[in-house]
C-alpha cells in the first residue's frame, strides 16, 4: 500500500485542502514580520498596526504561494475574538455614563454617514445606487480592530476612550446589518422602508437579548469550574459560539458577542473568582488578541495591489474626501444634540472623533463579500482597499501627533503621583483579599497570614496617608480647570452613579415611590453635569 510522506499530509474540508506544511511556513513567516515590525514601529515611535500595513505590501514576494484576507476567517473568528476581548475589558458603568453619545454615533449617525457618502459617490465617481450605498456602508463603520490597537498605545482621558471604543463596538453591528439589509434588496429587488426598520430592530435587539442570556448562563457554569484552564476554554466557546447562534438565529452576532462580553467581564470575573484564574484568563484573551490583529493588518496588506491602487488612484481620493465629508457632517451636529440631554462633548475631543474614523479589516472582508454579479465589483473592492490603506497609514500616522497638539494625553506631576499611590493602594488592598481567601480555605496557617497581612497594611497605610495629604494640600492642582480629568471628580461621578443605582433598585422593588425617585435622580443628574470630564 502506498504510504505518503508527513510532509505531504493535507488536511481536506469540504471544498477546502490546506496544506499543513504551507500554512506553517507562511506562519512562521508573518511572525517573523510582525516581530521586526514591533521592534521598529518602537524605535521610529509608530502605531504598530500600521507598521503592519505597511511591512504587508511586498510580502508576497516572499511567499511561494499568494495568500489573502479571507472575509469568512474575518467575520467568523477574527471579530468575534476582538470584540469578546474588549467587552471583557469594558467597565459597564462607564458605557453606562457614555451611552448617549455612543448610541447616537453608532446608531443615527452611522446610518446617516452611509447616507451622505453614497450620495457623494453616485454624483461624484457616476455609481448606481446599490454600488454607491454598499460603498457608503462598508466606509462608515470606524473600525473596532484598528481604534483599539491605537488607542492601547496613545493615553487619552477614560471617557473618550471609552466613548471611542463603545461607537466601534456597536458600529461594527449596525455596519453588518445594514449591508445585509442592502445585499437582500439587491437579492430580491423589494424592502419597504418599514420592513427595513423591522429587520433592523429585530437584528439589533435580537443580539442584545441572545447576548445577554449566554452571557448569564455562562457565568453559573465558569462559576463551577475548579482551574483557570477549563475555564478558558468555556470563555472561547462563548465567544465564538454566541456568534455563530447569532448567524443562526438571523440575528446580529456582532452585538451579541459584545453584551456577552460585557456580562461575562462585569459579572462572571467579578465574583469569587480567584486572582490568578482572572490574570489567567485576561493574559489570554489579550495575546489572541494581539495575534488577531497581527495576522489581520499582516493581510490587509499583502491583499492590497499597488499597482490597481495607482490606477484607480483619483477615485479613491475622492472617496475619501467623502467619507471625511459623511463623518464631519454626523460628528459635530450629532455631539451638539448631546449636550442637551447628557454632559457636553468638549470640542477637541468632537475633533478627535472626526479624525480618528480609521477605517481596517471589516470594511475590506465586507467588500470581498459583495455578490460577484454587482456591476464593477473589481474597482468597488480597489476603491475600499485604497481607502483602508490611505486611512490605516496617513491616520494611524497622524493620531499621534493629533492627540499631542490637541493635548488630550497631557497629565501634570500631581496627577501621575496620585495613580501611583491609587495603584499602591488597589493592589495592596487586592493582595489582602487573596490573603483571606487563602486564610478561609486553609492554605495558609493564621500566624502566617497575620505577618503577610501586616505587611500589605503597612504599605496601605502610608499610601492613603499620602493620598489624603495630597487631596487636602493640593487642590489647585488635582481640580484646576484644566481640560485633563480631575480625579476627585471622577471619584464623585462613581458615588453619583452608586446613588442612582439604588434608587432606581428601590423603586423598582416597590421601596421608594416613584415621585420621590424620580425627584432624587434629577437632582443627581444635575450634579453629575456639573462635574469635569474623566
Amino acid at each position: 500500500m502506498r504510504r505518503e510522506s508527513i510532509s505531504q499530509v493535507q488536511i481536506t474540508f469540504p471544498n477546502v485542502i490546506v496544506d499543513v506544511t504551507e500554512l506553517v511556513k507562511v506562519s512562521i513567516i508573518l511572525l517573523l514580520v510582525a516581530t521586526g515590525v514591533a521592534l521598529l514601529s518602537r524605535r521610529l515611535r509608530i502605531p504598530y498596526v500600521t507598521g503592519l500595513v505597511l511591512a504587508g505590501l511586498p510580502i508576497t514576494e516572499l511567499l511561494s504561494r499568494p495568500i489573502g484576507l479571507n472575509p469568512t476567517l474575518v467575520l467568523n473568528l477574527f471579530l468575534p475574538i476582538l470584540i469578546f476581548e474588549a467587552g471583557i475589558n469594558t467597565d459597564v458603568s462607564r458605557l453606562r455614563s457614555t451611552f448617549k453619545p455612543i448610541a447616537l454615533l453608532a446608531g443615527p449617525g452611522a446610518v446617516l454617514s452611509s447616507a451622505i457618502i453614497a450620495v457623494l459617490l453616485k454624483f461624484g465617481l457616476g455609481l448606481s445606487w446599490i454600488p454607491a450605498i454598499f460603498v457608503g456602508v462598508m466606509l462608515a463603520n470606524t473600525d473596532t480592530v484598528s481604534m483599539i490597537a491605537i488607542f492601547k498605545e496613545i493615553p487619552v482621558p477614560p471617557r473618550l476612550s471609552t466613548i471611542v471604543e463603545g461607537e466601534t463596538l456597536f458600529n461594527d453591528a449596525t455596519a453588518l446589518v445594514l449591508f445585509n439589509l442592502i445585499l437582500q434588496v439587491y437579492s430580491t429587488g423589494s424592502v419597504t422602508f418599514i420592513e427595513g426598520i423591522e429587520q433592523l430592530l429585530f437584528i439589533f435587539l435580537g443580539g442584545c437579548v441572545l447576548g445577554l442570556v449566554l452571557g448569564y448562563l455562562s457565568i453559573p457554569v465558569f462559576a463551577r469550574l475548579d482551574d483557570a484552564l477549563s475555564s478558558l476554554l468555556l470563555t472561547v466557546a462563548v465567544a465564538l459560539g454566541t456568534f455563530q447562534a447569532g448567524q443562526f438565529l438571523g440575528v446580529s452576532g456582532a452585538v451579541a458577542v459584545v453584551v456577552a462580553g460585557l456580562i461575562f467581564g462585569n459579572l462572571g470575573l467579578s465574583g469569587n473568582t480567584s486572582a490568578s484564574s482572572r490574570i489567567t484568563l485576561l493574559s489570554f484573551w489579550e495575546y489572541a488578541s494581539f495575534t488577531v490583529n497581527t495576522f489581520i493588518f499582516l493581510l490587509i496588506g499583502v491583499e492590497i495591489n499597488l499597482v490597481t491602487l495607482w490606477k484607480t488612484l483619483p477615485a479613491i481620493l475622492l472617496t475619501v474626501l467623502a467619507y471625511q465629508i459623511g463623518r464631519v457632517l454626523t460628528v459635530y451636529p450629532l455631539l451638539t444634540v448631546v449636550r442637551w440631554i447628557d454632559r457636553p462633548i468638549p470640542l477637541r475631543w468632537q475633533h478627535l472623533l472626526f479624525l480618528g474614523n480609521i477605517k481596517g479589516s471589516l470594511s475590506m472582508a465586507l467588500a470581498l463579500s459583495l455578490p460577484t454579479t454587482l456591476p464593477g465589483r473589481e474597482v468597488l473592492i480597489a476603491i475600499v482597499f485604497g481607502c483602508v490603506l490611505v486611512s490605516l497609514v496617513g491616520q494611524g500616522l497622524s493620531l499621534p501627533w493629533v492627540v499631542k497638539r490637541l493635548k488630550l494625553s497631557k497629565f501634570s506631576e500631581a496627577q501621575q503621583q496620585v495613580e501611583e499611590l491609587q495603584a499602591q493602594l488597589m493592589t495592596g488592598k487586592a493582595a489582602q483579599d487573596e490573603l483571606d481567601s487563602l486564610l478561609k480555605s486553609g492554605v495558609l496557617p493564621k500566624a502566617v497570614y497575620e505577618e503577610m497581612r501586616s505587611a500589605y497594611q503597612v504599605r496601605i497605610a502610608g499610601a492613603e496617608k499620602t493620598l489624603r495629604e495630597l487631596y487636602n494640600r493640593r487642590p489647585d492642582e488635582l481640580e484646576g480647570k484644566s481640560g485633563n480629568s480631575s480625579k476627585l471628580d471622577a471619584i464623585r461621578r462613581r458615588l453619583l452613579l452608586a446613588e442612582k443605582g439604588a434608587l432606581n433598585e428601590a423603586m423598582r422593588k416597590q421601596i421608594l415611590s416613584e415621585e420621590i425617585v424620580r425627584g432624587r435622580i434629577q437632582t443627581l443628574d444635575e450634579q453629575l453635569l456639573k462635574l469635569e470630564d474623566d
